[in-house]
């Protein structure tokens, strides 16, 4: 789809007719991350809207560019636009957290319902892992390209909890490197500042908005895992919690570790029906 003056991946599963969702990938891969999840999103009836933001996936992966969060939410609502989606429901994940938290400042209104999973929403919580502090510094140009799929599986089991087969970690490879996509990491990774940047008004985005609101956590990632939910809990007391600690408890990817809790809790959640049994 052409979008401005880009053209992003975009992909829609389910009914026509059915609840409008879109779902936000997270940094380095893309809206593949969803695919073990979304059947269940469809079977409950909904309209599932998926993109590749810019610089991900399939979509465009322009170099030199300067990839913002904003940039990025302003290409959501042309594909809304495009789609003649006025409301939808969001699902976020990891980098695309933030740019959900853009969406909600801009206008609230036009997210009938809210599902976080595991992302820097409070970006002094934020604990990126070595690599990624890497890749962000001076040096980062140099070492993203010189990555390789051995190197980049290693570090995102690192985040993991739960095992995941190879072939999914090299369907994770394939939309981070294809297009020339190792050269455009560093750029990408800048969304670190930009977190710091914008943080009060993301949070203030977060805390206020009004609509029904669910969180889907792995504990056991060590960038943004449990040690978040404290904070969660105490400055939204009304949102709904599901907590995937039950052994093997899950990492930084609860949609491609545990899809099944994930499709259940969020399906469960879209049609307002009682939470599964790993809510508490």
């Amino acid at each position: 789809m052409q979008v401005g003056e880009h053209t992003l991946f975009v992909r829609q599963d389910g009914p026509s007719d059915g609840r409008p969702v879109t779902l936000l990938h997270g940094f380095p891969t893309s809206s593949h991350d969803w695919s073990l999840a979304l059947p269940a999103l469809v079977e409950a009836g909904c309209r599932v809207t998926t993109l590749d933001f810019l610089g991900f996936g399939a979509s465009d992966k322009p170099h030199p560019h300067d990839y913002l969060l904003t940039e990025q939410a302003t290409l959501v609502e042309g594909v809304w636009a495009a789609l003649n989606i006025s409301e939808t429901d969001l699902v976020a994940h990891d980098y695309g957290v933030s740019v959900a938290q853009e969406l909600l400042a801009r206008r609230s209104d036009r997210i009938t319902s809210m599902a976080w999973l595991n992302g820097g929403l409070y970006p002094d919580l934020h604990r990126p892992i070595r690599i990624q502090k890497l890749i962000h510094g001076p040096i980062g140009g140099l070492l993203s390209r010189a990555a390789s799929e051995r190197t980049f599986s290693a570090s995102l089991r690192k985040v993991f909890g739960r095992p995941v087969a190879d072939d999914v970690l090299h369907e994770m490879w394939v939309s981070t490197s294809s297009n020339r996509g190792k050269r455009v990491q560093h750029a990408l990774l800048q969304y670190i500042d930009e977190r710091k940047v914008n943080a009060k008004r993301w949070q203030q985005a977060l805390e206020s908005y009004a609509g029904s609101t669910l969180f889907v956590w792995g504990t056991a990632d060590p960038v943004s895992g449990g040690h978040v939910l404290p904070r969660l809990r105490e400055r939204l007391p009304d949102a709904e919690f599901v907590v995937l600690d039950a052994a093997p408890p899950t990492g930084h990817y609860p949609q491609v570790e545990n899809p099944d809790a994930v499709g259940a809790a969020l399906s469960a959640f879209l049609r307002r029906g009682e939470l599964p049994k790993q809510a508490d």
